[in-house]
């Protein structure tokens, strides 16, 4: 009976050693965050270095001289806080846009109304006079064998599907509708049409026009046919002059040019760890950006938190257990060229990577994460909230991470994106207002507090073995 009340003690004695091991780690990890919270919002760099590639650098398109120097600049910044830096050389697409695009829509009796469009990344040019035909309106890309060859051959294509207003998730609308505009000419030119233009991906209703990529697909060179999106404003007048005249005429004209690829860079900082140097952690960004702004919501807001990330870490005197690495990539707009080098030489070189975070849904206030994991590893993650539950992020997922990190999956990473609020991200993604100054200098720090606690406590806890289900 004693040897009883003596087990029964030491088991009750070890229960309440574990928990108040665990106060105590769960109170080391709430003034850690406090500390990084702090950091960012009274000493980060981020809006410093968003300051510069905005409007020192600006637009960064792939394979162009901005996004050179972009490369080179970036790279200079993190070797003051890295203990690595690496320029990873990757081949991109090149594509310019050349002079501004001109449209308009003329009526019969001859009078023209100018509409604001802008060529889609990788669209072949018009013929130097420019384009003028008919059009078909359209809101699906199946509704083309619908209507048939003879009613689109020599036409414009007009998609005019518009993002779905019912979606809070505002990435959720986006995907529902984008097809149009990565498919459409492709889809188009199979018929005969001359040219599409596509509204753009846009939640309101404003003048400008949103470019993006787009592809030929499998089509036959002889078949390309220019691309061009349109405001939402312009989509909804070209709408509504066809529904009163189903003759009307569409002028466009755009010179833009497809090159060969050229050589540019993955810029890649790093500060080794102390205890699994091989377990590596990423967080990161697309350094590219669209041309028309200067690419500070998308994705210069990411780029940025992902660099102050280890520059924060570093400047708390953060001794990581794991490797963390900060990978800025390019060529996501228009090919995720570099996000595939990087997880090519990742399996080459046999390295462990077992988280990847990603930032690029603009630089909002941040409402929390989305993962790509396994049930296990979820709730490793939500035993975390109520460290976050102070800064007033609430939202841990499963769902999609990021697609950057993307390329990483095969290896059983476990993959995470920021989730800011996005209820305005598509006011600004990839057109002239994705600019400086509409960025707040404290969303874009509390994003990446937000993201550099999350990174503090995989480096601290690791992942629950990527192999369970």
């Amino acid at each position: 009976m004693n040897k009883l009340h003596t087990i029964g003690f030491f088991i009750l004695l070890c229960s309440a050693y574990a928990k108040a091991q665990l106060v105590q780690t769960s109170q080391a990890d709430s003034l850690m965050l406090k500390s990084i919270y702090d950091y960012s919002l009274t000493e980060s760099k981020s809006y410093e270095w968003l300051d510069y590639l905005s409007n020192n650098i600006g637009g960064r398109l792939s394979g162009s001289i901005q996004a050179q120097r972009a490369v080179e600049y970036t790279e200079k910044e993190i070797a003051k806080f890295a203990s690595r830096t690496e320029l990873q050389s990757v081949m991109v697409p090149k594509w310019t846009r050349g002079t501004p695009e001109f449209a308009y829509i003329q009526l019969n009796d001859f009078s023209t109304i100018n509409v604001n469009v802008c060529a889609l990344g990788g669209s072949i040019p018009t013929r130097e006079a420019g384009i003028k035909a008919g059009v078909v309106e359209v809101t699906s890309l199946e509704q083309l064998a619908q209507i048939g060859r003879k009613e689109i051959e020599g036409k414009i294509v007009f998609y005019n599907r518009p993002m779905d207003p019912t979606k809070i998730q505002t990435f959720e609308a986006y995907g529902g509708c984008v097809d149009q505009r990565y498919s459409g000419a492709e889809e188009a030119g199979k018929y005969g049409a001359v040219g599409v233009i596509v509204r753009s991906m846009n939640l309101r209703l404003d003048d400008y026009p949103h470019t993006g990529s787009m592809s030929y697909g499998d089509l036959d060179v002889e078949n390309y046919i220019p691309a061009a999106a349109i405001s939402t404003n312009d989509a909804e007048k070209l709408h509504t002059y066809l529904s009163l005249d189903k003759n009307l005429q569409f002028f466009l004209k755009q010179d833009c040019t497809v090159w060969g690829d050229v050589e540019s860079y993955n810029v890649i900082g790093e500060i080794k760890g102390t205890k699994y140097p091989n377990e590596v952690i990423i967080v990161g960004g697309h350094l590219d950006s669209w041309d028309l702004g200067d690419g500070s919501h998308d994705d210069g807001a990411g780029v940025v938190q992902s660099m102050q990330v280890l520059e924060t870490l570093k400047k708390l005197d953060y001794q990581p257990l794991r490797t963390i690495r900060v990978v800025l990539f390019m060529n996501e707009e228009n090919g995720l060229k570099g996000a595939r080098e990087y997880a090519k030489q990742a399996k080459a070189k046999n390295e462990n990577h077992i988280f990847a975070l990603e930032s690029d849904a603009g630089g909002f206030s941040p409402r929390g994460f989305s993962f790509d994991a396994t049930e296990d590893q979820m709730k490793v993650v939500h035993s975390w909230k109520k460290l976050f539950k102070p800064y007033l992020i609430h939202y841990f997922e499963k769902g999609g991470s990021g697609a950057d990190v993307g390329p990483l999956k095969d290896s059983g990473t476990v993959l995470a994106g920021l989730r800011p609020d996005s209820q305005r991200y598509f006011d600004f993604h990839h057109a002239a207002n994705d600019t400086f100054d509409a960025v707040n200098k404290r969303e874009l720090e509390l994003g990446a507090a937000t993201m550099t606690s999350l990174i503090y406590l995989f480096d601290q806890y690791g992942v629950v073995d990527n192999s369970m289900d």
